[in-house]
């Protein structure tokens, strides 16, 4: 069987920001910055064991699709805000 596809295989890019602040100014400069058709979405991450509010990580997750975003930028883009992209 052959595994290359005509069609580009979906891809689901997570980035992983300290806050909510910063999570929503990614979201916001994902859709000036690449045109996307979806908004970013939005999800507080509570780190495994913690129940204080401040200890929680914000997640945008980005569809794909197409397969067309670059994950560097993307890196790029969350590291200016002290995140940073997680392979999903």
């Amino acid at each position: 069987m052959n595994d290359a596809s005509p069609h580009p295989r979906h891809v689901r890019h997570v980035l992983v920001l300290p806050d909510r602040d910063a999570a929503e100014e990614v979201a916001e400069a994902l859709t000036e910055r690449f045109g996307l058709a979806e908004e970013p979405q939005l999800v507080r991450d509570a780190l495994a064991g913690e129940d204080d509010a401040e200890d929680a990580q914000w997640l945008v997750v980005v569809e794909d699709p197409d397969a067309v975003h670059d994950a560097e930028q993307l890196h790029d883009l969350a590291a200016e805000h002290e995140g940073w992209r997680e392979a999903e």
